[in-house]
């Protein structure tokens, strides 16, 4: 439970408890904020809110699968009017730089992300989102793919020849 649920919780079961209960000589000694008090004959109850001392949990976010990037890939190779084994080639040659890994960095190179970018800030020209965004990273390596060797079989050709791309 999250910790203004839980919060929440804690204040609507003390607040339905006094207007239940009433004022009791216990409790208004030791929290007077959060006492229903008869004036007039009628009831008021005040609010009162705790303090804690708890750390709110910092979850992270979802891990992206490699599966769900590879297929985000197909599609803009398929739109790219590539052919299937373009994107065999494409499959092979990201797997071998960075195995589909959008935080992959080459601490010898500098290289960064699925299409192993150099400099890594380059690939900013698409989109400023690059260092954690997977979608990003492969816009910008297909186009960058496109550029230079004209299709990913082409890339991955040289790639196997060089050993870069």
């Amino acid at each position: 439970m999250d910790r203004q649920r839980a919060m929440r919780s804690t204040t609507v079961a003390a607040v339905l408890t006094i207007a239940a209960l009433g004022s009791t000589p216990a409790l208004a000694e030791s929290e007077p904020e959060l006492i229903g008090a008869r004036q007039n004959g009628e009831s008021q109850v005040h609010y009162g809110t705790w303090r804690t001392t708890a750390k709110q949990i910092r979850r992270p976010a979802r891990e992206i699968r490699s599966s769900e990037v590879k297929v985000y890939a197909s599609r803009l190779v398929s739109r790219r009017r590539w052919s299937p084994l373009q994107f065999r080639c494409l499959d092979s040659l990201w797997t071998r730089e960075s195995n589909w890994n959008h935080r992959a960095y080459n601490r010898s190179s500098g290289a960064y992300g699925i299409p192993q970018a150099l400099p890594g800030h380059k690939m900013g020209l698409v989109a400023w989102d690059w260092r954690f965004n997977p979608a990003t990273q492969i816009r910008w390596g297909l186009r960058y793919i496109k550029g230079r060797y004209g299709s990913p079989c082409g890339a991955w050709g040289h790639f196997r020849s060089h050993n870069w791309y």
